[in-house]
């Protein structure tokens, strides 16, 4: 795949210190909606490597502001310290807010499970699908980078079919296992229960 035949535009690689390890820092953005992405990297790597991936939709409330409601935040920095100690892997930072609703929705989703809805009940009494989200553009980055096949971080069966619809081979999942508390106990069950999420240790057959 050339340049000219994908839909997004890829920016400067700079270095990114952080709390949780040395990374670098690829922008990009789609050309036609202008909506921006990033790539946080670990490492030098090949197309014939398999990489330890995260693909991680923004989360505001929880990436941000350590929101106790949803699990978001802690995934992605029990992602980047996995990486950060494997010394090599990618995570590839969507904004897709509230599973691809946006912000101002996602909040009315809160609102409506104040009252009594569950995650999946609200979006669809907000007009949405459980789950908008869609995994092209992340394929696209992850391509972009010359990376053809991971070992993905993730509890979402989704994330894992969105991105071998689209080129990418997973070799491999890996859960990021996350401790509940009172505040996200019940929006856990219905991921757990309802779309699929694996949220336990899978036991061994031996």
């Amino acid at each position: 795949m050339t340049a000219r035949d994908t839909n997004i535009l890829q920016g400067e690689r700079v270095k990114l210190p952080t709390k949780y390890g040395h990374f670098e820092l690829i922008p990009f953005q789609e050309k036609l909606s202008g909506i921006e992405h990033i790539a946080l990297i670990k490492g030098n790597f090949t197309s014939n490597d398999t990489i330890l991936t995260r693909i991680h939709s923004a989360c505001a409330t929880g990436d941000l502001f350590g929101s106790l409601k949803c699990d978001c935040g802690e995934q992605l920095i029990q992602a980047m310290k996995i990486i950060e100690k494997n010394g090599k892997g990618i995570i590839v930072y969507l904004q897709q807010e509230g599973r691809g609703i946006g912000l101002m929705n996602k909040i009315k989703a809160y609102k409506l499970q104040e009252q009594g809805m569950d995650t999946i009940e609200a979006n669809l009494h907000l007009g949405f699908a459980q789950d908008e989200r869609e995994y092209k553009i992340g394929a696209e980055i992850l391509n972009s980078i010359g990376i053809k096949k991971v070992t993905l971080l993730t509890n979402n069966p989704d994330k894992v079919d969105g991105l071998e619809q689209n080129g990418i081979q997973v070799v491999k999942r890996i859960p990021l296992i996350i401790e509940s508390n009172p505040f996200n106990l019940d929006y856990l069950h219905t991921k757990e229960i309802r779309m699929g999420h694996l949220l336990r240790e899978e036991k061994s057959e031996n």
